[in-house]
């Protein structure tokens, strides 16, 4: 079976949006085909941590995205949160991997027990039924015992649990590189090359 090379981005609305934009523009300086999907939550905190000021219509948005990231022709697809056609809803055209940047709790609670109410839902039980990587980067804290318990229950389906926390070992002078520090580790875990920081240990 020939496998979607896109990788589908759900942005859901927990803090850590200059994660979720700085990965965008990355995959999209890499060339990877996108299929973005952003749920209603996000829209809000979006507006609260970053400057810009995104439509709310799927074509709309992708139309600002691809401006403002320079994407290539039809590289980014923005889908709608009950757009049921779009191709990461089904196991018979699913993207070879997807990331939840930044993941709510609320969403991690509902891909834990397969909820499937929107898209960001369903595209995320098809990566499970489907056995292909799904990342999660949890953004709470303090983490309760029913937010371990859902984590655990994921990672061992085979979930990537990704907490947004950054290391300090790369001595980051701004607040830019420790975004960077959390995006280099998404991409490795996407097999997408960078050059973001120095890998550990490697010679200076």
């Amino acid at each position: 079976m020939t496998i979607n090379p896109a990788i589908s981005l759900a942005i859901t609305g927990a803090s850590g949006m200059p994660y979720a934009l700085r990965l965008l523009q990355l995959l999209i300086a890499a060339g990877e085909p996108i299929y973005l999907m952003v749920s209603q939550a996000a829209q809000v905190v979006l507006a609260t941590e970053s400057d810009l000021k995104l439509p709310g219509r799927p074509d709309a948005l992708q139309a600002f995205l691809s401006d403002y990231f320079q994407a290539q022709p039809k590289q980014l697809q923005v889908f709608g949160r009950e757009q049921w056609m779009a191709p990461p809803a089904s196991g018979s055209n699913a993207p070879r991997a997807m990331v939840v940047c930044p993941c709510s709790t609320g969403t991690l609670s509902a891909i834990a027990h397969g909820a499937s109410n929107n898209l960001i839902e369903r595209a995320a039980d098809v990566m499970l039924k489907e056995r292909r990587p799904l990342i999660l980067l949890v953004r709470e804290m303090p983490l309760s015992a029913i937010h371990l318990q859902q984590m655990s229950r994921l990672a061992e389906l085979g979930v990537t649990i990704m907490p947004a926390a950054p290391g300090f070992y790369h001595r980051p002078q701004q607040i830019a590189d420790l975004v960077d520090f959390v995006v280099a580790r998404i991409l490795d875990h996407l097999g997408v090359a960078h050059q973001l920081l120095p890998r550990w240990g490697a010679a200076e």
